[in-house]
């Protein structure tokens, strides 16, 4: 970059940079003939390629079009997917939540009745040994009052015989005299 500027510098110290009015000397007349022969001769080619080049563009702009379509319709119905899905996601949550609630509320039902029965087993099986108890002390008291009643009856009767000899011996000594 420092050699390009010092190339500038030493042409505009020594010959300097100006404007040249002879358009055949300078060289621009020769440039634009040059550059019109091409355009005119280059015309057909050059149009072709342009044109060959345009309709590339155009093609691709449309292929970029139409996969930007496809694009589109696949989002919308990827987007439709994703409602659904979310419409069955929910649907079987709340068939989860209805089933344990049926499942729950069977469970307590089951778990009720079981306590249930349990419970009136117990009463059965206390009731049974409240009865056992009832005759058992029954058969007790039973027992023990004809205990008493024998032993009461063998001391009235031990008594009448104590009560019959002295009455006997009361009855032999009064007839003897």
């Amino acid at each position: 970059m420092e050699n390009f500027d010092q190339i500038f510098t030493l042409i505009a110290e020594e010959e300097g940079i100006s404007f040249n009015p002879d358009i055949l000397g300078s060289g621009l007349f020769n440039i634009l003939v040059l550059a019109g022969i091409l355009i005119y001769t280059g015309k057909d080619f050059l149009g072709s390629i342009l044109e060959e080049r345009k309709s590339t563009i155009v093609q691709n702009v449309q292929d970029a079009e139409n996969r930007l379509n496809e694009a589109q319709k696949r989002l919308t119905e990827a987007q439709k997917q994703l409602n659904q899905a979310h419409v069955v996601i929910s649907e079987i949550k709340s068939e989860t939540l209805n089933t344990k609630k049926i499942m729950l509320t069977a469970d307590a039902v089951e778990a009720r009745n079981d306590l249930k029965s349990r419970f009136e087993r117990a009463i059965l099986a206390f009731k049974s040994k409240e009865r056992r108890i009832f005759f058992e002390i029954k058969e007790q008291i039973t027992s023990l009052v004809l205990t008493r009643t024998v032993s009461r009856v063998k001391e009235t009767f031990a008594q009448d015989k104590a009560a019959a000899k002295l009455i006997n011996n009361t009855i032999r000594t009064l007839e003897l005299p």
